[in-house]
């Protein structure tokens, strides 16, 4: 897919129309970016000794991967970030789209 090195977006710093130049950075996956922190380890942990409750089959289940309807895509989404030619400031896209190959002219 090709796109245009520039275009003109909402800068949401300047809060109004600039130029901005677009560029890609490589998809992370929600893991990545928030890990699990040690205190929500805890109370996973902690949920399994309440009565009744237990860990609602958490662990007991097989990983995501091995579910008959998953499995990696052939397309990744993209990870477009605009950066302002005002204030140089840089924001990202609000939803990625999925393609192969983004292409800047």
């Amino acid at each position: 897919m090709k796109l245009p090195k520039l275009t003109k977006r909402l800068c949401p710093y300047c809060r109004k129309h600039t130029e901005h130049k677009i560029t890609q950075a490589k998809r992370r996956t929600p893991n990545t970016t928030k890990p699990m922190s040690y205190g929500s380890k805890k109370r996973a942990r902690r949920r399994g000794l309440a009565r009744g409750f237990g860990s609602l089959g958490r662990y007991s289940k097989k990983a995501i991967s091995a579910f008959k309807m998953t499995g990696k895509k052939i397309t990744k989404k993209t990870d477009l970030r605009y950066e302002c030619k005002e204030c140089k400031k840089m924001h990202t896209q609000k939803k990625g789209f999925r393609s192969k190959k983004i292409e800047f002219e």
